[in-house]
């Protein structure tokens, strides 16, 4: 008979955002989540004992006499099964984690657990786009691009305007959208080209540097401003790295203070499961809202082919 730790165990399959906090290593993610789906399935209740028979000796009274023997037979629980017998029934939930974020970033960390992992690993090397919000601060360069590192040098920033920012937001857009193209792979005379580059679904072939595909200023109020980006084949070093080439071409110095994925391919910050939800409950449930999601994507994919 299955129990009710083996048939939960079985709906452990599939994938799920969490939100990982800035100043928390991604393998603590991993590890708490772990933790918390193998507390739930040791934690449940175990199946009622089998009844195994018994004999039990029992006296003749009085008017028997020393050679009689009577037996009275019982059906009693065996607890050679009980967890408090044989220990915990689970002792390894394996769950994988996807495109990674160091410990200076935070937002969607996309996990897999059970046959999960075979599709995170498939997730991974595709060429999906990413989404981030980086944080940046006219004034100063450090030795590690961020606003915690040992400072190296302090500008004026005046002379920076929100026109002057764009400009050269556009410029580095530019650039990039002329190597993701030479990375496609692609003959931009014909006509798939030209359709694949109007509908966005240019992506690199094979290995390549980090590219850009969006790049804007969301916030500006010097020193502070607000980048937001998409990008492929990116890393959270680069990404602070830009921030202090955008105060290069601005003739000043910026640091970066604050890198936040928001979307991770079809995986939204919406949708991220915050510390507070990393339990057994919760993650079954982002994990069944992800797969009917991704069912209805691919009807809908289907139908458009179709018609």
């Amino acid at each position: 008979m299955t129990t009710q730790a083996v048939r939960l165990f079985r709906k452990m399959n599939g994938l799920f955002a969490v939100y990982k906090p800035q100043g928390v290593h991604w393998k603590h993610v991993r590890d708490s989540t772990e933790s918390n789906l193998l507390k739930a399935l040791n934690s449940c209740p175990p199946p009622a004992p089998q009844l195994a028979l018994q004999f039990q000796l029992l006296s003749g009274g009085e008017n028997c006499s020393s050679k009689d023997v009577v037996l009275s037979p019982s059906m009693v629980p065996t607890l050679a099964d009980h967890p408090l017998v044989t220990g915990p029934q689970f002792h390894k939930v394996h769950v994988g984690v996807g495109h990674r974020l160091d410990a200076f970033s935070s937002g969607v960390l996309v996990l897999g657990v059970g046959k999960g992992n075979g599709v995170l690993e498939h997730l991974c090397k595709s060429h999906v786009t990413r989404d981030y919000t980086l944080e940046g601060e006219f004034g100063k360069a450090t030795d590690n691009f961020t606003h915690t590192g040992r400072v190296i040098e302090k500008t004026t920033y005046d002379h920076v305007t929100l026109d002057k920012l764009e400009r050269v937001l556009a410029m580095i857009q530019g650039a990039n959208q002329k190597a993701l193209i030479t990375y496609s792979q692609v003959d931009l005379h014909t006509q798939e080209a030209y359709e694949l580059a109007v509908r966005g679904l240019l992506y690199p072939h094979g290995k390549s540097p980090p590219i850009l595909t969006g790049l804007r200023c969301i916030h500006f109020n010097p020193p502070n401003f607000t980048l937001e980006v998409q990008c492929v084949n990116e890393t959270q070093k680069y990404l602070r790295k830009l921030i202090h080439e955008v105060g290069l071409e601005l003739r000043t110095s910026a640091v970066c203070s604050g890198v936040r994925r928001t979307r991770d391919g079809p995986f939204k910050v919406e949708n991220a499961l915050t510390r507070q939800h990393w339990t057994a409950d919760s993650i079954m449930q982002a994990i069944a809202h992800f797969t009917c999601l991704n069912n209805v994507m691919i009807h809908t994919k289907n139908y458009k082919i179709q018609t």
